[in-house]
């Protein structure tokens, strides 16, 4: 028989519509809290209400760390989808997000254009400069930035920002200053962790995942 939804019509087949099934799925979805998550997931809620630009470094966050040359010297990286849209949902939800990495590459020129990103800083060797600049126009405290890196080059920045996050797979030195460490390994999906992280704390998680139902 299929189940009962005041806001779809029944069924003449005794299957579940089309309606009926996105009902019943919105309400699986709906129903979910943070009391399934970590407690460093729930522990990290408060911190990562307050953030309005997430700072991101590249290799071993925004990838998985390799660097493959082609026989013409060009550098190639991958990146994942579940990342990409999840910064996305961030900036949809009106927090800025960057790029701050140490190394230059076109691909993640490519990529930042690909994801519309405005704030991209490469060969930078000191991430404090670029951070102290973001502040002034930006107009932003501290604890008003979260900032996501996996190694010993991340360290100045992680322990200025508010919320330090870090990659499943960091240095173990990263991973003691870390305000949330997710469970994902760079270029996993761990960028996608802290995004939803962030819009849980914000409280629009669910509400940008019902516009995506009802598309």
């Amino acid at each position: 028989m299929a189940p009962d939804h005041p806001d779809c019509p029944s069924s003449a087949s005794g299957y579940p519509s089309d309606c009926e099934l996105t009902q019943a799925l919105r309400q699986r979805a709906m129903s979910r809290t943070s009391e399934g998550r970590s407690y460093a997931w729930r522990a990290a809620l408060p911190q990562a209400a307050k953030i309005k630009l997430l700072l991101l470094d590249v290799d071993g966050v925004l990838t998985d760390g390799s660097i493959t040359y082609t026989h013409g010297g060009d550098e190639l990286k991958s990146f994942n989808t579940k990342d990409g849209l999840g910064i996305r949902l961030l900036q949809e939800a009106g927090v800025e997000v960057g790029i701050i990495t140490a190394r230059l590459s076109e691909a993640v020129a490519r990529r930042a254009g690909d994801l519309g990103l405005t704030h991209v800083f490469q060969k930078c060797r000191d991430k404090l400069v670029i951070f102290e600049k973001l502040l002034e126009e930006l107009q932003l405290m501290p604890e008003e930035v979260a900032y996501m890196g996996d190694d010993w080059l991340d360290v100045p920045l992680l322990v200025r920002v508010g919320f330090p996050a870090t990659v499943a797979d960091a240095v173990d030195e990263v991973k003691e200053l870390a305000r949330y460490v997710s469970q994902r390994p760079g270029g996993r999906g761990a960028v996608r962790e802290v995004c939803d992280l962030i819009l849980e704390a914000k409280g629009v998680h669910r509400t940008l995942f019902e516009k995506y139902l009802h598309r």
